[in-house]
């Protein structure tokens, strides 16, 4: 088979008309897991380029503004969110309501000329549409009244599985991560099926044994709003009876297995373009139970039941094995003219990746729309790879799961090595006291040497959640330590 035997035809991909190009900001992204945000205090973050900040007003609706005060531009993000539920700007004490109304200029002169001037539109904050669904906070990528007017004519790309309450569906937790690289790159990726059994080798699969041919059919058309799915065919099947990758634009990527006994297993694989060279993923794993109400297995060690919080420092386990090739290969990618003039594809297993990159080529404007004020050049590529693997500032930081966990193996660590000195002080103390009342001065009662184990063991946990903490901080990886 040739490669360009493999390849979507183009004519096909390109068959539109110029009014139906995919308009980036007329979108709902997923920006944010809700149950994981703090809502006490404003959140910054970055939607198309485009510094915006996430915060919860007095009705308890989170809301989404442009990260500039109208007054001075100063980031809102930096600001506070006051007993009555406006969003205060820590620079000059203006503060904003939830439709970004502004409610009060201290400096005024008079109640009469702060209320003139509060009356004028620009003062007011640049509100963006929001919605919560599922868990996640959803904002629509255009701001102002005509945003707010198109976003109500287009629905956020919610899983169906989630929309009712059937006892056969278990969701497991939501995970979510800043990665150091584009949006378009985590798309190719978990578009790739070819490359889980080796990138992910003795967590899902063997790099050795499960690295084979198989085919990828086309199970829906291409669409420029609606995007495609393929199909993974590899001839007699043992276990499941299909898998289904369904790409939804702007964000979404959902894999379904189906197995034998009509038991499926779902990825739910969200990603939303945050700045050139980073994107924000949010995951999840929905396990459907057959009709015997069997559940299927899950991915891997992340099915087993473990708390919110462990399961999102786990995650890098998982996570950072395709980080470091989605990071470099984008750097060594953007320095050629065209995408699919730049890779050889030969194999069928690669279907489903041209064609994203041909709908992303012809369909949607050749990539992001980035904002018109962001910087749109790629930062450049990061060597240093425990900043390459930070976890803190990708995720540990604004989650408050994660947040509280940290705090309590923290304070645990402590008791863990204090406990041990103690116990270590009681024994030397005791046995101290015992061999001058017995006048003996060699031996060593079974006593002591039992509470110096005790201490022993108290200190080798106090170092096992030592080393767990680290987990919130950074996750180093080597392919080539991976036996």
């Amino acid at each position: 088979m040739t490669a360009i035997s493999i390849v979507a035809d183009e004519s096909e991909v390109n068959n539109q008309s110029e009014s139906e190009t995919f308009q980036w900001t007329q979108q709902w992204y997923p920006v944010a897991v809700i149950e994981f945000l703090d809502p006490q205090k404003p959140h910054a973050f970055q939607l198309l380029g485009k510094d915006v900040v996430l915060w919860r007003d007095g009705t308890q609706q989170w809301r989404c503004f442009v990260d500039a005060c109208p007054h001075r531009l100063a980031p809102l993000s930096e600001g506070r969110i006051e007993a009555d539920g406006t969003l205060l700007c820590a620079y000059h004490a203006w503060r904003f309501d939830g439709d970004g109304n502004c409610v009060k200029i201290p400096q005024s002169q008079n109640p009469e000329l702060e209320a003139r001037h509060r009356a004028n539109p620009k003062s007011c904050a640049i509100a963006y549409p929001t919605q919560a669904a599922q868990g996640l906070l959803w904002v629509w990528a255009e701001p102002g009244a005509k945003g707010e007017s198109e976003s109500k004519n287009r629905s956020p790309r919610l899983i169906p599985e989630l929309e009712g309450q059937s006892d056969r569906i278990v969701k497991l937790f939501w995970n979510i991560r800043d990665m150091p690289y584009g949006w378009d790159y985590f798309m190719e990726n978990v578009a790739d099926p070819a490359h889980v059994p080796v990138s992910h080798h003795g967590i899902v699969g063997d790099r050795y044994r499960d690295a084979k041919y198989y085919d990828m059919p086309r199970l829906r058309e291409i669409s420029t709003q609606e995007g495609f799915s393929f199909g993974v065919s590899q001839g007699e099947e043992v276990s499941t009876v299909g898998t289904e990758h369904d790409f939804q634009p702007p964000c979404l990527m959902k894999i379904t297995t189906t197995f034998s006994d009509e038991g499926q297993l779902i990825l739910v694989l969200y990603a939303t373009p945050t700045r050139p060279g980073w994107c924000r993923h949010i995951g999840a794993q929905i396990l459907v139970k057959n009709p015997q109400g069997k559940l299927p297995p899950g991915l891997g060690l992340f099915a087993l039941p473990m708390p919110t919080w462990l399961g999102h420092i786990l995650a890098s386990v998982f996570l950072h094995q395709d980080l470091v090739f989605l990071h470099y290969q984008e750097r060594n990618i953007a320095t050629k003219d065209r995408w699919l003039n730049a890779v050889y594809t030969p194999n069928p297993q690669d279907k489903m990746i041209v064609t994203f990159r041909q709908w992303l080529e012809y369909r949607a404007g050749g990539g992001v729309d980035w904002d018109p004020d962001c910087d749109r050049s790629l930062p450049p590529v990061e060597r240093d790879k425990r900043v390459l693997f930070d976890v803190w500032q990708t995720h540990t930081l604004n989650c408050q799961y994660c947040q509280t966990a940290l705090k309590r193996l923290q304070w645990a660590r402590a008791g863990s090595y204090g406990l041990a000195i103690v116990v270590l002080a009681i024994a030397i103390l005791l046995e101290s006291q015992s061999l001058a009342q017995s006048h003996q001065t060699a031996l060593i009662s079974i006593a002591f040497a039992g509470r110096v184990a005790i201490s022993l063991g108290l200190t080798a946990v106090g170092y096992g959640i030592h080393k767990l903490i680290g987990l919130f901080y950074v996750y180093e990886f080597e392919h080539a330590h991976n036996d």
